[in-house]
């Protein structure tokens, strides 16, 4: 992707999409009936944000009284990749290359340090289960001054973090030694996906050489999941967007495995069912009679590797039908306390959530697991807490989508614009 079209499709080149006061209001009244359609907690309690005030002052000098009892990666080039409109950065990446391993160090904000099952933002992130988000409206799951504070991986603060380190050999990627430890670092520099990509064609840019290698193990870690049967619904995703997906994919693998394997532990695994032979088949029929659309003649017998390979060489006009003939089969997803069946879709036998401990309720469990190796008693009450508020936000972001689309708006340009209430006069 050229300079001018990354440029072109940020929100700083077109601006924030402009609605009038009576769209504004429409666009209100909407959300409040989706809200209580499907039980979705907007405010927060005030003892909740009471709480929440609380954990932010003094962080700096809590932040020093830890260093001693935690790896101190302060010195470590560190950085963050997010979309220019986040609000809060909750993981971020080092990366060292040697002679004979990659080192990968994936550090997440350490929430369970400020939010535990003690405390009342706990019981209401079980309440919501996930952070919700609409175009250009975002219901959050931790109160939004803990999130983008503390919980924040902002540069040049020193923050609290989760920190997965990853000895992979060099030839196979595969894990030689994986260490989850409490830890402090300091982002070196907040990066937008832009310039993560601008980064990586100016070699004399900052960090372009670390970012230059943890794409190169990105990169090689994409083709192998490919090649070893994890379905690729997007294959034409940018650079930027290929390390953050596969450097998370790698720490919560390995997280869920150190859990599995070398704890014998219960978590809150993702569990994804296999569609049936017969719904396969109907996906790749649907597939193979769209227009312009082949499937390779030796890829029919993994349906997964099948999908990945159409996808490469199929015209852009027909990924979407292609996606959508895919994801009509599909089973949901699900929380469960055993990973027993695996993630079919990424081919994982085991794999579970840990980068993500700000928006989603599994994160932040399995933050807590990974402390304390110790599992809360109503594990499999959250992991059926967890799949259902999931299923609601999504139903919720399906509908509120539809709406913006039925009053003129493009739920697309909503998201990654913004939207600004103007006067009416204005907006005519």
């Amino acid at each position: 992707m050229s300079d001018t079209q990354a440029e072109a499709g940020t929100a700083e080149a077109q601006g924030p999409v402009e609605i009038d006061e009576e769209m504004a209001r429409h666009l209100e009244n909407k959300r409040e009936e989706l809200f209580e359609k499907f039980e979705i907690r907007d405010a927060f309690p005030s003892e909740v944000l009471e709480e929440a005030e609380e954990r932010t002052e003094g962080i700096q000098q809590e932040i020093a009284d830890e260093v001693d009892e935690r790896e101190d990666l302060r010195e470590m080039p560190t950085w963050t990749i997010d979309p220019i409109d986040a609000q809060d950065f909750d993981d971020a990446i080092s990366i060292e290359t040697r002679e004979d391993e990659y080192v990968l160090w994936v550090h997440i904000a350490d929430v369970t340090h400020y939010v535990n099952p003690d405390t009342a933002m706990w019981d209401e992130a079980v309440e919501r289960g996930n952070t919700v988000y609409l175009p250009g409206y975002t219901v959050h799951m931790l109160p939004p001054v803990l999130a983008e504070t503390v919980c924040s991986l902002v540069p040049n603060e020193d923050r609290l973090a989760h920190t997965v380190e990853m000895h992979l050999d060099k030839e196979t990627l595969s894990y030689e030694t994986i260490d989850i430890y409490k830890s402090v670092i300091e982002s070196d520099e907040r990066l937008t996906y832009t310039e993560a990509e601008n980064r990586l064609d100016d070699p004399g840019s900052p960090l372009h050489g670390k970012i230059s290698d943890v794409f190169d193990l990105a990169d090689r870690m994409h083709e192998q999941r490919k090649e070893e049967g994890s379905l690729v619904l997007n294959p034409r995703r940018d650079r930027a967007h290929t390390i953050i997906e596969e450097c998370m994919l790698k720490a919560n693998k390995a997280v869920t495995h150190e859990l599995m394997w070398d704890r014998g532990v219960e978590a809150m695994y993702r569990v994804h069912p296999q569609p049936s032979p017969d719904e396969w088949d109907e996906a790749l029929r649907e597939i193979q009679d769209l227009n312009g659309v082949s499937i390779p003649g030796e890829a029919w017998e993994d349906p997964r590797i099948a999908v990945n390979a159409t996808l490469e060489e199929a015209p852009a006009r027909q990924l979407d039908k292609i996606q959508w003939a895919v994801m009509k089969v599909m089973p949901r997803a699900k929380y469960m306390n055993d990973p027993f069946g695996g993630h079919h879709a990424l081919n994982f036998e085991i794999y579970g959530h840990f980068t993500s401990p700000i928006r989603r309720l599994s994160d932040l469990i399995n933050h807590w697991i990974v402390y304390t190796n110790d599992v809360p008693e109503d594990l499999i009450a959250l992991c059926d807490r967890a799949s259902d508020r999931q299923k609601e936000a999504e139903s919720c972001e399906r509908e509120y989508k539809d709406f913006l689309q039925e009053v003129g708006l493009d739920p697309d340009a909503v998201n990654s614009r913004g939207i600004e209430v103007v006067e009416d006069d204005e907006a005519a």
